[in-house]
């Protein structure tokens, strides 16, 4: 049955409206329990903020969830899948976790919808060429996704509004293309619409400046159903490749990868914080905080009709402005100190010559 977009907005409302509601009564049990964000030299804001979103955006999901999607074996794993997620968000949200901990209530999240969702990458399409992977090569790639997306998502929630504006983004861009495309029936487009009016909800309370953190109980939540969304649109033919969501979540991903060679150069933890991110180099550019999250729109958005070019209409000028898109961010980016601190960087080239 093809999902109307009368359907579709209802879908949004309903949620928005509910995340809307909730996020007050979240904030009181956050202050409750101790689920605040203390200000440190890494971090943006210099007061106490409540950290404890992500339930108003899981809370209002569950809703569109038993309003909206029908159950099934894929709706189940992704439930559980959330539930681990969310309530793993939620310990570190209240006392920070190590990174095993979390990688590891992550890593069960991803296995469930693989294991026992059956939610797997069999194969890729991007731009012209075609993979076909064999079973076991498959679930372990569908698992690295999974976990890249949550951790991208969650890399990039380092300013009032950014993950979620991101997120909302992506949903928006997902069901535009779903919608022109006729693609709209399947598990994936239900959930697109019910996160989008979840996530636009909780943006109203979180834009700058914020009254509401998401934490990891949001941005965690967020990164794994975006990635389960990807897998099913393009498994249910929602997307013509695999590569179009990647690309509308270009900045977090690139973000994320900055952050991981960062880190590898400076013999550190991958997990380790640092206050090196793409939005903190726009604030060392004396560039305001609601500028910054802006401007990063901006390119998202960009990067979203580059998406929406490539499958509805030229998928050839799509790839032109992805590329031209790609260029600019990495020169913009690259004139900063986002991969290693200019000495650091030199030190390392010239070690490796030496070594040569």
């Amino acid at each position: 049955m093809q999902l109307s977009i009368s359907e579709a907005i209802k879908m949004v409302l309903i949620t928005f409206i509910c995340s809307i509601i909730l996020v007050p009564f979240v904030k009181k049990i956050a202050e409750h329990v101790g689920a605040v964000d203390i200000p440190n030299k890494r971090k943006v804001h210099k007061e106490l903020i409540p950290r404890l979103g992500g339930l108003a955006i899981f809370l209002s999901f569950l809703l569109g969830y038993m309003l909206f999607a029908k159950q099934s074996v894929q709706m189940i794993s992704i439930l559980i899948g959330s539930f681990v997620i969310i309530l793993t968000g939620i310990m570190d949200d209240i006392k920070p976790l190590p990174a095993k901990y979390k990688f590891a209530g992550q890593l069960i999240a991803a296995l469930v919808v693989v294991l026992y969702g059956g939610i797997v990458l069999d194969e890729v399409t991007a731009f012209g060429l075609y993979i076909k992977f064999n079973p076991i090569v498959g679930k372990l790639t569908t698992i690295f996704l999974i976990l890249g997306c949550i951790n991208s998502i969650n890399l990039i929630d380092g300013l009032d509004g950014l993950a979620s504006g991101i997120s909302s983004i992506y949903f928006l861009t997902i069901g535009i293309i779903a919608f022109v495309l006729g693609q709209n029936t399947g598990l994936d487009i239900s959930l697109t619409f019910i996160m989008l009016g979840s996530t636009l909800g909780f943006l109203v309370h979180n834009f700058y400046p914020a009254r509401i953190f998401m934490g990891d109980s949001g941005s965690m939540f967020l990164g794994f159903i975006i990635s389960v969304i990807a897998l099913l649109g393009f498994k249910n033919v929602t997307l013509t490749s695999l590569i179009v969501p990647l690309l509308i979540l270009a900045i977090p991903i690139l973000d994320t990868s900055f952050a991981i060679i960062r880190r590898l150069l400076k013999h550190e933890k991958i997990s380790t914080p640092d206050r090196e991110h793409l939005h903190h180099q726009f604030l060392n550019k004396k560039i305001s905080h609601r500028t910054t999250v802006i401007i990063i729109y901006i390119i998202d958005i960009l990067f979203a009709l580059a998406s929406i070019i490539y499958v509805l209409k030229d998928p050839v000028l799509g790839r032109i402005i992805y590329i031209i898109l790609l260029i600019i961010v990495l020169w913009l980016v690259l004139g900063t100190n986002i991969i290693s601190e200019r000495k650091i960087l030199k030190s390392f080239i010239n070690k490796f010559r030496k070594e040569k």
